[in-house]
């Protein structure tokens, strides 16, 4: 006899806390935020593609509510059910509401985001039901995951060198080496620890690997980037190389433990400041259709969405119930995910209140940085929003560090040769005091980078004068064009030996400098071997070979290559300092006594057209002298050296006009400089070093 099929036990009402969907005893807690719905309905599916849901919950506005929060208990839910909501409510642009119960909605706490291959933006644009073609979200036991131990690096931030890089480029292009199925995944990167740690950094920042809409971009374009997220809880899927919904979960946390067995910190960059849904015109992926007004900043009118992000919406980050979120997020991936540090995007949009004016003490910053779940964790702002509040140097917090933009600015325009920067330079070099001197914070403070995602490569920065951006489909108006490059003589390519070479040195110019300044560097990924964007200053859209890494450039730059490695290792102090110091550059360098010289000692030359000058910085302690020269002129200048005591001599250490390999060399094994005086070819960087216990 047949059994009659199973009644599925009934819901019962749940609980207001946990937000989010909760493996519980009873089953799985389903919990939402919204102020001003009258209605929630929760629909579970089967398949990602599905149409019609299986199930329908509609929640009781008395026992299904408690305040603003609608819960619902429903067992017999296993990990991996698919679901999403319809909330109902007034549209009313005038007064900021703008539900729409024919749109399936996200979860803001949902754990994992399945994107159905039938996936439409334009169909949460316009009217009609989207089912099939939306988003959904699946439940997830964040506890199912044997860490095997791991625990946070905390590697110190003076000892810290990070590596910006896109998770899907690093391993995507097929001369990778990595297998088919693995090219651009989390499981890529796992491949390709061993050349991280050869290379000598000491953490990887991610950028966002937050579940993000692929497809919001110009039409036949593809977001490549992911600066357009729909979940702060839940790993892109795409970055998977597993199939199952919640694939990307354990892959991801994979690579994070593999990361930080290789002794490699995991940052994230995230992106709090708005999300995928756009301006008005916009699509409805969750939070616009949960309560748009509790999540968004809105122009007087409440019509129309306020832009300080420059993508068509700005979040409102410093509402309590946004900012009770977005330190969940953060201690969601610090707790369950691992992760070490975070870089905040447009950092200075959690500064704006409600109207989206500036706040003295902005609550969601504060929020961030005392909430004791996420102490020791590393928070990096990039201190400005496309509106044009800019706070390098004033941001606020305490342990926050920040992107510096005027160590990129300032060292550009050292190299390229205009006036009034060898000031500036001076500063850049040793942590920024100008900026950050009256925080007296330490100088990793700055983070110092000449490039990053945004702008031209480190190739490009010495060989375009101006963006080219056609290929993203804006007729060339998208990207910056204050770029402040230089491209030696000729605009992208060419054969000439002389404008090559020339084009090496700067290349090693800038890495030297990002490398040995004070401060936190900053690389970004590709430009260790010279990859090029072919003149692309935002290539945010391009999800090819322009944005991939080539991994054939290896061998084509190889000089350059072992040129980052030998600076970024550290080498040099692991040969001078005892076994048990293993200090950084920064922690020598930043006590010692320093002083200012020019082509005559104690002769620095100050003035706007200036375009040289020598930096000697002694750590008396250890007997150990640094002597940086810096040559921005078209000619090579004679540069007179102070004096050595004790029988020591000064040794070239780097000399970036020289071939590889006396570019750069072990400082046991270089070369003795004889005479008073070192000759500094024209655009080059030199670094000498002497010992009193040296050869």
């Amino acid at each position: 006899m047949a059994r009659p099929p199973r009644t599925p036990a009934q819901p019962v009402p749940g609980l207001t806390h946990p937000l989010g969907a909760t493996i519980c005893p009873e089953g799985v807690n389903f919990s939402l935020f919204s102020r001003h719905a009258t209605g929630v309905e929760l629909l579970f599916f089967d398949h990602a593609e599905d149409a019609q849901p299986t199930r329908v919950f509609r929640l009781d506005p008395v026992r299904n509510r408690t305040y603003y929060y609608w819960h619902l208990c429903i067992p017999d839910v296993s990990p991996g059910q698919l679901y999403g909501y319809r909330v109902y409510g007034p549209f009313a642009p005038d007064k900021g509401h703008r539900f729409n119960p024919e749109k399936l909605l996200l979860d803001p706490y949902g754990r994992c985001v399945v994107t159905p291959k039938t996936y439409s933006r334009d169909a949460a644009i316009t009217p009609g039901d989207n089912c099939a073609t939306a988003m959904k979200n699946a439940v997830v036991d964040v506890h199912d995951y044997d860490w095997e131990g791991d625990e946070p690096l905390r590697c110190p931030a003076s000892r810290t060198i990070v590596y910006e890089m896109h998770v899907r480029g690093f391993t995507r292009n097929p001369n990778s080496g990595v297998a088919e199925e693995k090219r651009g995944t989390f499981a890529g990167v796992i491949e390709k620890i061993p050349y991280l740690k050869d290379l000598g950094i000491t953490a990887v920042e991610l950028l966002p690997v937050f579940e993000f809409d692929p497809l919001d971009c110009p039409p036949g374009l593809v977001n490549y980037w992911g600066y357009a997220p729909v979940s702060f809880f839940s790993p892109h899927k795409a970055y998977s190389s597993g199939h199952a919904y919640l694939a990307a979960i354990n892959e991801f946390r994979d690579m994070v433990k593999a990361l930080h067995r290789a002794g490699i910190e995991v940052i994230l960059d995230v992106v709090y400041n708005h999300t995928a849904e756009g301006s008005e015109t916009g699509p409805t992926f969750s939070f616009k259709g949960i309560d748009n007004l509790t999540y968004y900043i809105l122009e007087s009118d409440r019509c129309r969405y306020a832009n300080y992000s420059g993508t068509g919406n700005t979040f409102k980050a410093n509402h309590p119930v946004v900012r009770r979120m977005i330190v969940d997020s953060l201690c969601y991936w610090v707790e369950e995910m691992h992760v070490d540090g975070f870089r905040f995007d447009l950092a200075s949009i959690l500064a704006r209140d409600s109207s989206g004016n500036t706040m003295a003490n902005p609550p969601a910053l504060w929020d961030i940085e005392s909430e004791p779940r996420l102490a020791g964790t590393k928070f990096m702002a990039e201190a400005w929003d496309a509106a044009g509040l800019y706070q390098v140097g004033t941001f606020v917090g305490d342990s926050w560090k920040e992107w510096n933009g005027r160590f990129r600015d300032d060292v550009r325009d050292f190299f390229r040769g205009e006036d009034g920067t060898v000031c500036k330079l001076a500063s850049r070099l040793l942590g920024s005091p100008d900026i950050y001197g009256h925080k007296g914070r330490e100088a990793e403070q700055s983070v110092n980078f000449v490039t990053c995602h945004d702008g031209f490569t480190l190739n490009d920065l010495v060989s375009y004068e101006v963006k080219h951006n056609e290929a993203n489909r804006e007729q060339n108006r998208d990207g910056h064009d204050d770029n402040r490059s230089w491209n030696c003589g000729v605009e992208g390519p060419t054969n000439d030996p002389a404008i090559n070479r020339l084009r090496n040195k700067q290349v090693k110019n800038f890495l030297a400098t990002t490398l040995l300044s004070l401060g936190m560097p900053m690389l970004t990924m590709g430009d260790e071997v010279r990859h090029t964007q072919r003149g692309n200053n935002n290539a945010y859209c391009q999800d090819n070979e322009l944005s991939w890494f080539d991994w054939s450039l290896l061998d084509e730059h190889a000089d350059i290559h072992r040129f980052v490695k030998m600076i970024a290792l550290r080498r040099l102090l692991r040969d001078v300092a005892p076994e048990q110091e293993r200090r950084s550059l920064t922690e020598f360098l930043e006590s010692a006594r320093k002083t200012w010289h020019g082509v005559e000692l104690d002769q620095p030359d100050w003035a706007d057209h200036s375009h040289s000058i020598a930096l000697c910085i002694e750590v008396a302690e250890e007997g150990i002298v640094f002597h940086f020269i810096l040559n921005g002129y078209t000619e090579g200048l004679d540069f007179e050296l102070p004096p050595r005591l004790n029988g020591s001599r000064w040794r070239r250490w780097i000399d970036t006009s020289l071939d590889s390999p006396d570019d750069i060399v072990n400082w046991r094994t270089a070369p003795a400089i004889q005479g008073p005086r070192y000759h500094a070819a024209a655009h080059s960087t030199v670094v000498l070093i002497s010992a009193t216990d040296g050869p």
